[in-house]
């Protein structure tokens, strides 16, 4: 299950979120050829056209970090408001044929704050 997190971000800035991903028993999760995949739109029916897709890069592998970021031009597209997200994460498992594996490992409300100076 997806841990669950609520975020504010500002208009017309850059934002990064950094995850830290860890195995259940504490220790680093290792994310080699692993890929994320982060969204967020009005509500959870809006249409693909409501949807905005986060850059999503591993900046650490070996330990287990993954980072999710927008431009100052895209938050700037954004409306104020509140918006909902996730996070999923996809990797082959180590059966053979293997087998393609997607997780949820966040999800969330979004809220974008308005810019005065634009």
């Amino acid at each position: 299950m997806a841990q669950e997190e609520t975020f504010t971000i500002d208009q017309g800035s850059d934002v990064a979120i950094e995850l830290h991903l860890v195995n259940k028993d504490g220790s680093k999760r290792n994310l080699t050829a692993h890929t994320f995949a982060m969204k967020m739109k009005k509500n959870y029916n809006s249409d693909s056209a409501d949807t905005t897709a986060w850059n999503c890069i591993v900046s650490d592998a070996t330990g287990g970090i993954m980072t999710a970021s927008l431009t100052n031009l895209q938050t700037d597209a954004l409306n104020a408001g509140k918006y909902v997200y996730d996070v999923e994460m996809q990797y082959n498992d180590s059966s053979t044929p293997p087998n393609t594996i997607i997780e949820r490992v966040l999800e969330g409300h979004m809220r974008v704050s308005p810019s005065v100076t634009r």
